[in-house]
């Protein structure tokens, strides 16, 4: 019986769970291609997930295993919309999956947004996570996605070098990620598989006050608890929390949140700010401008509060904030690729259950999965029942004779190869891989990412590659 040739766009945990939903089941013979414009697997579990948590980072080792089964070929290194069409891929397989995610920033459109030392989340985060994009060659610019990076590397150094005071607004687990590595002591830092230079541009950090805006209250933030409380595991950190009220019934709100709420109780107690770096909470509290010549000096805020009707309203002015840099963490936004439905409004491409919309009409053969479906919502494992209700889709569809196995899965290598186009296989990943762990053992830790892109690909040579597998 001749396989269904499956292309899946996107290697991130939402990508590899659809290949791993496709290969789990039994009814239909599948030949799953895993395509990645970045000549690395593993999307926001590499290049999103901080590198201070390694338990997190780990479940990349869970990933690569289903990249490295038989029926699965990753293509790294190849970009849709450049290299090859969505028109051309769609007619060199039976079906797609548009998992690339949302690579974009959500703004805050106040005055003052565009100033230098104002920066969104996602950027910093691809800055010390070692994304190429932000980490561009010096002899040839970063490839990169639908939206070009906003800052680079030598631009992130210089900010957090030059910062005492930032602002932080956001309150989710993003916003937390941000805080502690801007002031976490950097002999913990040393410790992870951060890129050399990202180091050391660390080290050379002044930051003594990291401030975090919400503008509900803290019964109303998305951070997990876990999270929340490592950062009262800082050394010669002090946690320094706006007066708020604690008298919120438990009741009322949800597990998580009660859970928050005793967090940020409990240092609202005895947190009195004295140590060398602090951190402050501002809840019910908004940024309406921020200030500064040429660069942000100070974020002008506004109090909050909610009416009868659950409307979020101004309560009078706020404090104004000294601010070196601002980072915004206020969620992504997906973006179009050329050749795929994408409705603006909402920052995705339609669907229903997994199913394409294109023209008003489920598109045979194409379908979404992970925050390029549902938006930016929902924790890494979220991307696992999402994948299946996409493959779950598909097969049925297949079931009733929509789809049917008419490609090779040949057919793809083929394409590539008329174009000049040379994708990683899983054999370069490994030697990538082996490359990082090496630099790392040097260095005395586990691992060093590879930031740059001549750096991967460097490490990825052999005089005689081996196709994808």
């Amino acid at each position: 019986m001749r396989p269904f040739v499956v292309a899946i766009i996107g290697s991130g945990p939402s990508g590899i769970y659809a290949a791993e939903a496709l290969c789990q089941q039994s009814d239909v013979a599948v030949s799953v291609a895993v395509l990645d414009r970045l000549p690395v697997p593993f999307g926001l579990v590499r290049y999103g997930v901080a590198p201070d948590h390694p338990s997190i980072r780990s479940i990349r080792n869970t990933l690569e295993r289903t990249l490295s089964r038989p029926e699965v070929r990753f293509y790294g290194d190849v970009t849709v919309g450049r290299d090859v069409t969505i028109d051309e891929l769609r007619g060199s397989v039976d079906a797609v999956i548009y998992a690339y995610g949302a690579a974009s920033d959500r703004r805050l459109d106040i005055p003052g947004e565009d100033l230098d030392g104002s920066i969104a989340a996602a950027e910093l985060v691809a800055w010390y996570c070692g994304h190429p994009d932000v980490h561009p060659d010096l002899e040839s610019p970063a490839i990169t996605g639908p939206e070009p990076a906003g800052i680079d590397a030598e631009q992130a150094s210089r900010l957090v070098a030059s910062t005492r005071s930032a602002v932080v607004v956001g309150v989710g687990n993003v916003a937390l990620d941000v805080v502690r590595i801007l002031i976490r002591p950097t002999a913990d830092l040393a410790r992870t598989d951060m890129a050399e230079e990202v180091l050391t541009a660390l080290d050379d950090r002044a930051v003594t006050d990291v401030h975090v805006l919400g503008r509900r209250g803290p019964a109303n933030t998305s951070f997990t608890t876990k999270e929340l409380r490592e950062l009262g595991d800082l050394d010669g950190v002090d946690i320094v929390i706006d007066p708020f009220d604690h008298a919120i019934d438990p009741a009322t709100i949800g597990k998580v949140a009660a859970r928050n709420l005793a967090v940020l109780s409990g240092w609202a107690e005895r947190s009195d700010g004295t140590a060398a770096r602090r951190i402050h909470f501002h809840f019910w509290t908004r940024p309406v401008r921020l200030a500064g010549e040429g660069r942000v000096a100070s974020v002008i805020t506004e109090r909050t509060m909610i009416d009868s009707t659950g409307r979020l309203l101004s309560a009078g002015p706020g404090p104004e904030l000294p601010a070196d840099l601002v980072v915004r963490s206020v969620g992504y936004r997906g973006t179009a690729l050329p050749g795929v439905p994408y409705d603006p409004e909402i920052a995705r491409v339609p669907h229903a259950e997994g199913r394409v919309i294109r023209d008003g009409s489920f598109a045979t053969g194409e379908y979404v999965t992970g925050w390029i479906k549902r938006g930016p919502t929902g924790v890494i494992g979220t991307n696992k029942s999402d994948a299946v209700e996409t493959v779950t889709s598909l097969l049925t569809d297949i079931a009733d004779g929509e789809l049917v196995a008419d490609h090779d899965r040949d057919d793809l290598d083929r394409l590539l190869a008329d174009r000049g186009i040379h994708p990683l296989g899983m054999p370069a990943w490994r030697l990538i891989d082996a490359a990082e762990i090496e630099r790392g053992h040097r260095q005395g830790r586990d691992r060093a990412t590879l930031a740059h892109r001549s750096d991967l690909l460097a490490a990825a040579a052999d005089p005689d590659p081996d196709p994808p597998d």
